[in-house]
């Protein structure tokens, strides 16, 4: 049994393409295969997961060698279980940046675009037998690119993702903004988490000018939520950042309606970070950057210390 998976900190990209590609490798390929997850989901990835009927798929730490596996939505070693290398990768279907690291024994199937979502690219490969796909997977596949677009507000999107997604949309008799909203709703409910649970939610590993960095980021549509428990995070960061081998924690909390990212600033790292990435000027513990939204497009690339 073929198992396919996304990165650690599942988003809901992470979590339901793995279940849209083992569905199109079981039922239309004829291959069966699994989705499995490499952490628990956000809470709008859990709420999608209720919305489509579709059982949380199983958590795993690792995989065996020679164990057939898909990665989808990273290419990224660091991202992806610890024996990734010793693996029996068969495909790679993604929408990063390449990273490199990742070793196959024999050729495989890769494909990245610059698309705004992996269930995107995953369309476009199902080519005709996209049509195929039960009510449950199509709405899986619209609520990977509302998630990953923000609704069409993120600057990673492309006309054709959004075409892709109006098109599902109309066929499933979906209301976009409707629907985007109740996502969006879930997203920002973060009661249940920690203080660490939120830095790691939704964070990618990397590296800048030898710092070891964890660049975390929370979309949400209530911002002050997670501003009224700034003091809280910030104390919370040296703990994560050693427990996870990192220099620093970059927190930036994304509002979805007024598209911009507040920066939480605990340290002079920080803010020569945040002045040197954003041409910001920093006076206190947050800085308010307006327009910034990806952490793909705008704020891994720009980052500079």
């Amino acid at each position: 049994m073929i198992k396919v998976f996304g990165h650690k900190s599942p988003d809901t990209d992470a979590t339901l393409s793995p279940v849209i590609w083992a569905w199109y490798l079981s039922e239309v390929r004829g291959t069966p295969a699994t989705p499995v997850l490499l952490g628990e989901p956000n809470t709008e990835a859990a709420f999608v997961l209720d919305r489509c009927g579709v059982t949380k798929p199983e958590i795993i730490a690792d995989v065996a060698e020679g164990e057939e596996c898909v990665v989808v939505d990273t290419n990224n070693p660091a991202e992806l279980p610890p024996s990734i290398n010793e693996a029996k990768v068969l495909q790679v279907i993604d929408h990063h940046m390449l990273a490199g690291g990742l070793k196959t024994k024999t050729p495989i199937e890769i494909t990245i675009r610059p698309l705004a979502c992996t269930a995107t690219v995953m369309h476009d490969l199902m080519g005709d037998d996209a049509a195929k796909m039960p009510a449950g997977i199509k709405t899986a596949m619209l609520s990977c690119i509302l998630s990953d677009t923000l609704e069409f507000r993120s600057p990673t999107t492309t006309d054709h993702d959004r075409a892709v997604a109006e098109r599902l949309a109309a066929d499933l008799g979906i209301s976009v903004p409707d629907y985007a909203g109740e996502m969006f709703a879930a997203k920002s409910d973060v009661s249940a988490f920690s203080d660490a649970e939120l830095l790691r939610m939704d964070s990618k590993e990397y590296e800048l000018g030898g710092k070891q960095l964890r660049v975390s980021v929370l979309e949400t549509t209530a911002p002050q939520v997670l501003l009224d428990r700034k003091d809280a995070l910030m104390g919370a960061m040296p703990g994560v950042a050693k427990e996870d081998g990192a220099d620093q924690v970059l927190l930036f909390i994304i509002d979805i309606l007024r598209e911009e990212a507040t920066l939480l600033v605990p340290t002079g790292l920080v803010k020569e970070i945040a002045e040197k990435s954003f041409g910001a000027t920093v006076s206190g513990d947050t800085v308010v950057l307006p327009g910034i939204m990806s952490r793909k497009k705008q704020i891994i690339p720009a980052l500079a210390i």
